[in-house]
This record gives structure tokens, C-alpha cells and sequence, in this order.
């Protein structure tokens, strides 16, 4: 079934079924693994509470660690996309880890959060190989879209056989096939302003959009939006239906002016629609 069979169908008790295996038929969608992860800081609290669970929350694989030694130890064993770090580390510091990690594995991706001002270990650092530098405290919604773009651009990079360091700008997608309106990222991760900015998604912001992106110009029922949304045996608080679409729109507007409004609009007494 592609999305306009989708569009013709009538809703029904089985309507839930029917959009998970529109969606996983649609794009690829469903079999695109998540970026792989790799937080090295050594503040256990910034670690564990912030940074581990919010990136788990946007849809990536993450792993911890507090140290580089603990992060090569774990590279024998599991693959990264992305190494997340810290500039100032017990032991070996991020500078010195980004010049080895650069030198073994040229197609990984760096991302160091510093709160470092000193405009020359700035630049060594992007000598050696850093992606993209983000201040601490950091903003962790502009840390998934980071993730997201970078990922983007080093897979293009993989593609094409030929390794070039990303100029990355936190917020603003890799270059693709220009189309008009607001659409999802091809992993569904992202949500995308006709201009390129990016919108990092969480977990179910991706499934509402990913529905009302499959049933595009079509109002899906609060019930259908609802089971779609619900996890297991819990049972799914309708007014977070709101909360979630009124967070969605909070996200939109933050895209630089010039880009028209998000067409997530509520059909009263029926649901939610994403127009056309």
C-alpha cells in the first residue's frame, strides 16, 4: 500500500494497523537503524541525567563513558557514528583524543561541548578534526539536530566513497533535492522547513508526525492518533495529545522568519490534519 491507497481508505477499528504497515512500506522508514552514539563527559550528572536520557528521548543509540580509555575499550566491541565529548577529560583531554580518533577513523563523526573561550584551542581543535563545537550548558534540542545533519552529511560522505570533513551549522539540514513545504526527514527523525532549518523530533513527535505525514491532507481521527501513540498495556492520556501537538508547533515557529507557518491544523469534532 503507498500513501495515496492510504488516503482512500476509510477509517475503521483496524486503522492503526493499517498506517504501521503503510508507514514501514513508505520510504524505507522503519528500516533505518538509529544513529550510534558515543557521550564521553566526565560530570555523571550531565551524563546520566541529561545528556544520556535526552538523546535516548530524540531516538539515538547512546552509550556513556567518562573517559577516553573507557571509549577506546568499548570501540573494540561496538561501532559509533558519533562521538560525543567533552574537551576536558581525566587522563587523555578531548584535543588529544580527537587527533587519534581522527587519525583511525576519518569518516567518524565529533561533536565537543565545551565551555571553553580561548579562541586557539577552538581553532586546534577544528584542525584536528572536530565537526562541530557547541557551548555548555547545551541546548538539547539543537544537540539532536546537530546529530542529525552530521549523520546526514557523513553518510553522503560514505555513499560517494570520498571522506570530506562537514562544514556543519547546527540547525540547518544537509543539502538535498530542493522541495517545497515542510516534510520529514528521510529517517523520520526530523522535521524539515522549506528553507532546510531542521527540527529535531523525539520519540512521539516522530509517530504523530510520521501518521499525519502518511494520511497528508487527510484529518486522522483523535482515537486512531491516540492507539498509534500508546505503548504496550499503558494506556495513552488523550490531553497529552495536545500537549504533544502544541509542543510541535512551539518547535516550528523557532525556524528563521520567511518560512510559512506549520500546516498542523486541528479538524474539530475528528482530529488532527498535516495539510498539503
Amino acid at each position: 500500500m503507498n500513501v495515496d491507497e492510504l488516503k482512500g481508505v476509510s477509517w475503521s477499528k483496524d486503522d492503526s494497523a493499517v498506517i504501521s504497515d503503510a508507514l514501514c512500506k513508505t520510504g524505507g522508514v522503519c528500516m533505518q537503524p538509529a544513529l550510534q552514539v558515543a557521550v564521553t563527559e566526565d560530570d555523571v550528572v550531565l551524563r546520566e541525567q541529561l545528556l544520556l536520557p535526552g538523546l535516548t528521548g530524540y531516538g539515538f543509540g547512546v552509550e556513556g563513558f567518562g573517559s577516553t580509555t573507557a571509549l577506546y575499550r568499548r570501540m573494540l566491541e561496538r561501532r559509533f557514528d558519533i562521538i560525543v565529548m567533552d574537551m576536558h577529560l581525566p587522563g587523555e583531554d578531548g584535543l588529544a583524543a580527537v587527533a587519534h580518533l581522527r587519525n583511525i577513523m576519518p569518516g567518524l563523526g565529533i561533536v565537543m561541548l565545551t565551555a571553553e573561550s580561548r579562541r586557539e584551542r577552538q581553532l586546534r581543535a577544528m584542525r584536528d578534526g572536530v565537526d562541530v563545537f557547541l557551548p555548555k550548558p547545551t541546548d538539547m534540542d539543537v544537540l539532536a539536530a546537530t546529530l542529525h545533519s552530521l549523520g546526514r552529511r557523513l553518510q553522503m560522505g560514505a555513499l560517494s566513497g570520498v571522506w570530506r570533513q562537514p562544514d556543519v551549522s547546527p540547525g540547518k539540514a544537509a543539502p538535498t533535492q530542493p522541495r517545497p513545504g515542510w516534510r520529514l526527514s528521510s529517517d523520520g527523525w526530523c522535521l524539515l522547513s522549506p528553507d532546510g532549518s531542521v527540527i529535531a523530533l523525539t520519540v512521539p513527535e516522530r509517530q504523530l508526525l510520521r501518521v499525519l505525514d502518511a494520511t497528508r491532507g487527510r484529518p486522522v481521527p483523535r482515537d486512531v492518533l491516540i492507539a498509534e501513540l500508546s505503548t504496550g498495556d499503558v494506556e495513552y492520556d488523550p490531553h497529552r495529545l495536545e500537549t504533544l501537538v502544541s509542543r510541535i508547533r512551539r518547535k516550528a515557529v523557532t525556524v528563521p522568519a520567511g518560512n510559512p507557518p506549520l500546516p498542523l491544523l486541528a479538524v474539530r469534532g475528528v482530529g488532527y490534519v498535516l495539510a498539503e
